[in-house]
Order: C-alpha cells, then sequence, then structure tokens
C-alpha cells in the first residue's frame, strides 16, 4: 500500500498494494429489492480487465446509505474475494456516528479490505476539532490505513486543509478523497501534508487538474462506465504526459457531465443497464431511476461515445 512508512509499518493489513491512479467507486447492484451479487462479480472483473487501479465498494455511489449492515458486510466481503489480490480494494466505512465507523473499519480490516473510505460525518455538522477527533478516534481505535472523504456537498460540512494536516500526522490516516470540486483547497491541502499523503480526486472533472497540482489519483463515478479510458486518463497523468492527460480529460468531459445530471448514481446504473452491463437499474428509494427525458440524454452521450449502437 502507499502510504507512509510508519503507517505501512504500523498497519496490522497483509496488503502493501500503492493507491494510486483510477480508482472505481463501484455501483452496487440490485435486483428485486436485494444486491445482485453476480452482477457485482461481473462488474468487478470487467474492471480489472479494463485497467483499473483500484475497487471502492460501498462509497456513496454504491449507495451505502441505504444498505443494511449485513448488506454492507456482505458486499465488502464479496468484493475483497473477486478481487483476490489483484488491485486494491478501498472499502467505504464512513457512517455520522463514530462506534458505527469504528464497527465498519473493524470489518472491512478482518474482511481483508486494503483500506478503509471513511466520510466525514453528515447531519450533525461537526466543528473542526470534532472532526479531527472522530478520525483519530477512528484510526487508533482501529489500527487500519485511512483515506478520508471530504464531500461537503453532501454532509454540509467541509473538512478545511488546516484539519487534513493535523489528522495527516496520524501514521494510519494516509490519505484523502477530496470531492470540495475546490481546485484551491485541493492546493492546500497538498501543501500543508506530508509529500507522501495521498490525495485524491472526488470529482471526476477535477481528475486532471488535481493530479497536475500532484495529486495520485481519483475515485472515480466515470470509470463505472468508461474504465478502460479514466485508466488511461490517470496512466498518463502518473508517467508526467500531461498533453495526452489533457486531451483526454476534454474527451471525457461530457460524460463526466452525464454523470450527474441526476443524482448519482442514477445516471451510472441507468448508463450501465443501458450498455447491458448490468441486468436491472434499480435504486433503493429515496432515490429513483432517472426521467425518461434524461435517459435520453445520457443515450445520446453514450452513443457518442460507441457505447450505445446508433
Amino acid at each position: 500500500m502507499a502510504c507512509r512508512k510508519n503507517c505501512a509499518k504500523g498497519s496490522e493489513n497483509k496488503g502493501k498494494k500503492e493507491i494510486a491512479g483510477a480508482m472505481v467507486a463501484i455501483v452496487t447492484p440490485f435486483k428485486d429489492g436485494r444486491v445482485d451479487e453476480e452482477a457485482l462479480k461481473n462488474l468487478i472483473e470487467w474492471q480489472i480487465a479494463s485497467g483499473t487501479h483500484c475497487i471502492v465498494p460501498c462509497g456513496t455511489t454504491g449507495e451505502s446509505a441505504t444498505l443494511s449492515y449485513e448488506e454492507h458486510e456482505r458486499v465488502v466481503e464479496l468484493t475483497v474475494e473477486v478481487v483476490n489480490g489483484r488491485v486494491p480494494v478501498i472499502a467505504g466505512t464512513g457512517s455520522n456516528s463514530t462506534e458505527e465507523t469504528i464497527m465498519l473499519t473493524k470489518h472491512a480490516k478482518k474482511a481483508g479490505a486494503d483500506a478503509a473510505l471513511v466520510i466525514t460525518p453528515y447531519y450533525n455538522k461537526p466543528t473542526q476539532e470534532g472532526l479531527y477527533q472522530h478520525f483519530i478516534t477512528v484510526a487508533n481505535e482501529c489500527k487500519f490505513p485511512l483515506v478520508l472523504y471530504n464531500v461537503p456537498g453532501r454532509t454540509s460540512v467541509n473538512m478545511l486543509p488546516a484539519t487534513v494536516a493535523r489528522c495527516a500526522e496520524n501514521k494510519y490516516i494516509i490519505g484523502i478523497k477530496e470531492a470540495t470540486g475546490n481546485l484551491s483547497q485541493v492546493s492546500e491541502v497538498i501543501r500543508l501534508c506530508p509529500k507522501n499523503f495521498i490525495v485524491l480526486s472526488g470529482d471526476d472533472f477535477t481528475a486532471f487538474p488535481t493530479m497536475a497540482l500532484g495529486g495520485k489519483g481519483v475515485i472515480s463515478v466515470a470509470s463505472n462506465v468508461m474504465p478502460k479510458e479514466m485508466a488511461a486518463l490517470m496512466n498518463h497523468c502518473l508517467a508526467g504526459e500531461m498533453e495526452k492527460a489533457r486531451q483526454l480529460h476534454f474527451k471525457l468531459f461530457p460524460l463526466f457531465d452525464s454523470m450527474f445530471i441526476e443524482t448519482n448514481p442514477a445516471p451510472a446504473k441507468e448508463a450501465l443497464y443501458q450498455m447491458n452491463k448490468i441486468p436491472s437499474n434499480e435504486l433503493r428509494l429515496p432515490l429513483v431511476t432517472m426521467s425518461e427525458t434524461n435517459k435520453a440524454k445520457l443515450a445520446s452521450v453514450l452513443t457518442s461515445y460507441g457505447l450505445l449502437k446508433k
């Protein structure tokens, strides 16, 4: 695992795979109200075959908020089992309860994940000190590599760069998924944190500029739909081939936009359904499938990339 030396030394986690590149925030397929395990297995295999660098189950795109504890744990276990060490697995384990976060993180560790993705507590609206105490408590209780997840558009709280830097002093806190869409904040996080602290874009449209600033990858929604191309974009960035990366960034930009014409993950699931990658576009309430108008808009974008037949 790509983290500071003291993290690798202090972690009881068995893996030392590099965390960098295109990391898919993979959807959780449903069928008749239940997790469709066969569809999830097929998606994971397709992602790995397409060059995706890391699988991230049970994130926002994986509808973690509406998974039961049993479903959440099973999705993590199944992902680890199918991946079988070929790429890292970063399991979403965050909650607005510190105790619940610890429980889910300890399960991810036991299941064999390589790290946990831990969101800032939502709804509670903790102070910066509360955020710090939350993450430090989870890190010290679980003794497992943590990637913080800052997405104020979902949580109503923004974890400021100075707080991230405080957390980065803990050997188990190895990185952050920055989904503010604010490149000034990304710059400040990179400036304040140790050089080997892993800063990941949390938005596809900021993946390329974040890499240009010194980021290490993206936890991507678009990778659900065009994994090969997103992996290529990140590979170019990691190789310093920034002009090639820039061209691919603009080529993929319409796809990035289309993934949010309705609430994520509805467009990603609809795209996979239209592409015959999953047998159902089913979501969990309160999320609903896309309107017919937006389905048509999405189909037009997919067709422009050759993903659907005209």
